[in-house]
């Protein structure tokens, strides 16, 4: 298989989150590279040089788009928030569609949140093509104008709306389901608990919040 890494959005509030998240990669396919986008770590490196945003929901709002350049623009690229589940082969989603053709491909969501506070607190952002950018898979040799001075200087609306991408490729809906959104499918590769996750006390009996619990105590247990 052609160089694949996965890159999960690190935020220093919801380190259980993303742990669990990482977990749930390696269940499936232990030989899958997991790399947490830290943002201090990447302040060192050099890749992002932004200020900090009092307003971003998340320390990876932005950083997100940084995974082709930490690749050299080489192979493909997974971004996933780490409010998320994984349960199936994390590379089948290579097989789901024609990767080569376009520079990113994600699940085209259509919906308004249904409340305007997230839950940590912080206010929700409403704009078009909301949450399509919480899965991307990069094909990192098509994004070579997803430079580090691009995403450090462009407005989050350009990055989250991808308008600096010529076409988006279309993911099933199953690869980034937003629990309490859609009906629930027969399957969901990733699951999204975009209004929040067990690991919140408003949101202990959530949608999925058995799967995610299981694999927590699973992760504690072995991990």
């Amino acid at each position: 298989m052609q160089d694949f890494k996965v890159f999960i959005g690190y935020d220093s509030r919801e380190d259980i989150a993303y742990q669990v998240a990482r977990y749930s990669i390696h269940k499936h396919n232990p030989n899958v590279e997991v790399v947490p986008l830290k943002l201090h770590e990447l302040r060192e490196q050099g890749f992002y040089t932004r200020a900090d945003d009092k307003k971003g929901s998340t320390e990876f709002t932005i950083t997100r788009f940084l995974p082709p350049a930490l690749m050299n623009y080489k192979g493909y690229a997974l971004f996933m928030d780490c409010d998320m589940l994984v349960q199936n082969d994390i590379t089948y989603i290579m097989n789901n569609f024609n990767t080569r053709e376009v520079p990113v491909s994600c699940v085209q969501h259509d919906y308004s949140p249904k409340t305007m506070t997230k839950m940590d607190g912080k206010m929700q952002h409403v704009y078009p093509r909301k949450n399509w950018s919480s899965v991307m898979l990069f094909n990192n040799e098509k994004c070579k104008n997803l430079t580090p001075e691009v995403v450090n200087t462009e407005t989050p609306l350009y990055l989250h709306r991808m308008l600096w991408a010529d076409e988006v490729g279309k993911l099933d809906h199953t690869w980034n389901h937003l629990i309490g959104y859609y009906d629930k499918p027969e399957e969901s590769n990733i699951v999204h608990y975009t209004d929040g996750g067990p690991w919140f006390a408003n949101y202990r009996k959530c949608e999925y919040h058995e799967a995610w619990t299981d694999m927590c105590k699973e992760w504690l247990e072995l991990d």
